[in-house]
């Protein structure tokens, strides 16, 4: 048996893990989905890149937790790797599902193709926030119409200064005990920082 701690992407909370917890529950694990400071149910709360980074591992001291598998997808795989390093002898593993991956001096925006132009320009557009996405962003994915509602309607505009600020290791990331899941709806390729992360491994 091991604790799940469930990071989901961005403009997400706990909630988006809500089909996943039954399943882990029932398999004996402990399940801890977690929502980051500035989204859902703590929407008003500000955050930077760090502040995600410290809620995960809050998290895993508030609940006194150890034999941890600490799962991020899409954006949070950021500071789930960052997290992952400072919480030391607690971690089991740390799973990326189709996610990005840290890189000392990096920030989520900075490995886009354009350099996170676009992303910045937008989260400058928006008051500071990364803005919602149509129901038309899901088509292709293999979601119900269902899910597809369930995401808009729970979704909130994602805190800008997450997405913008570097991420701090003070080791390698690929020392880690890591597993990285690429969905093949994103395609087959993987990226450059992911590939890099792999191949320090294997």
């Amino acid at each position: 048996m091991v604790n799940f701690v469930l990071v989901a992407g961005a403009r997400l909370g706990a909630w988006a893990w809500d089909e996943v917890v039954p399943y882990l529950r029932a398999a004996g694990h402990g399940v801890y989905p977690l929502t980051l400071s500035g989204l859902a149910e703590k929407q008003a709360v500000p955050a930077g890149q760090q502040t995600h980074v410290q809620d995960i591992v809050a998290e895993v001291e508030r609940q006194g937790l150890r034999d941890v598998v600490l799962v991020g997808h899409s954006y949070s795989g950021i500071p789930v790797g960052q997290a992952a390093e400072r919480i030391g002898d607690r971690l089991a593993r740390v799973v990326f599902v189709d996610s990005s991956v840290p890189t000392d001096g990096e920030s989520f925006a900075s490995v886009w193709p354009d350099g996170g132009a676009g992303v910045k320009a937008s989260i400058a557009e928006n008051g500071g926030f990364w803005p919602l996405v149509p129901a038309a962003h899901y088509d292709g994915e293999g979601l119900t119409d269902e899910q597809i509602a369930r995401l808009v309607r729970g979704s909130t505009p994602h805190p800008g200064a997450t997405l913008t600020e570097p991420a701090l290791l003070a080791g390698v990331l690929g020392e880690l005990p890591a597993t990285y899941i690429q969905c093949l709806l994103a395609g087959a390729e993987l990226d450059d920082d992911v590939a890099e992360l792999l191949n320090s491994k294997y």
